[in-house]
């Protein structure tokens, strides 16, 4: 049987076609929710894909924030929902807006938008993933990373660091909830037709998701 995924598709959104082609070649069956929808209760995963939502007026993820479908994530989790929850880049930052994850993204350290291939190091090995982003700068105040570190949410780092992110923070697994969220594209890292020169190390994280699911 094959993993459902539904992915999220808000006002300036533009990754959503890359995650559906990512997952479509990874097994699972997908399909695109409107940020109108309520009902999600069917999907195995549900993907908040990168983009601009709404423009990233006011603060980036701060309006689809209050989406039904992120409210109707919110009251999922609320019931008990077994579900996976993944955030990627303004995915990342509309959870941790909406408060399913801790923290903040805000501006990179030199103000300017960052857009290349990055080592990581993910649960301990090294990948290479492409970023794309402003505000990927992860902020969190003491106690709030205190708690990261001892619950082990800190899932993926940069190895250099090109944001400024408190502890090279590059995404955050809170395994309780099973809600995942990254800055780096990893589903702009499955095919060689959208990284031709690149590496394929989206591909483990995917992986790694769907063994996640499945526990």
């Amino acid at each position: 049987m094959k993993l459902k995924a539904g992915i999220i598709v808000f006002l300036g959104t533009n990754c959503d076609r890359d995650a559906k082609s990512a997952l479509d070649s990874l097994g699972f069956k997908t399909e695109f929710i409107f940020h109108t929808e309520k009902n999600l209760k069917k999907y195995d995963l549900i993907v908040l894909p990168g983009g601009f939502s709404f423009g990233d007026y006011i603060r980036a993820g701060r309006l689809a924030k209050l989406s039904p479908a992120v409210l109707a994530i919110k009251d999922l989790k609320n019931k008990g929902f077994k579900g996976f929850i993944l955030g990627i880049c303004n995915g990342f930052q509309i959870l941790t807006e909406s408060g399913l994850l801790p923290g903040a993204l805000i501006e990179n350290k030199d103000t300017k938008f960052i857009s290349q291939d990055e080592p990581l190091i993910f649960n301990g090995d090294e990948i290479s993933l492409p970023i794309a982003h402003k505000e990927g700068c992860f902020w969190a105040d003491s106690d709030t990373v205190k708690q990261i570190e001892e619950k082990n949410m800190a899932f993926l780092r940069y190895k250099n660091n090109p944001n400024g992110s408190i502890n090279n923070i590059a995404g955050l697994y809170d395994r309780e909830n099973k809600i995942m969220g990254l800055m780096p594209h990893p589903e702009r890292a499955v095919m060689k037709e959208c990284a031709p020169n690149g590496s394929l190390d989206g591909v483990k994280v995917f992986n790694f998701i769907k063994e996640e699911i499945l526990k």
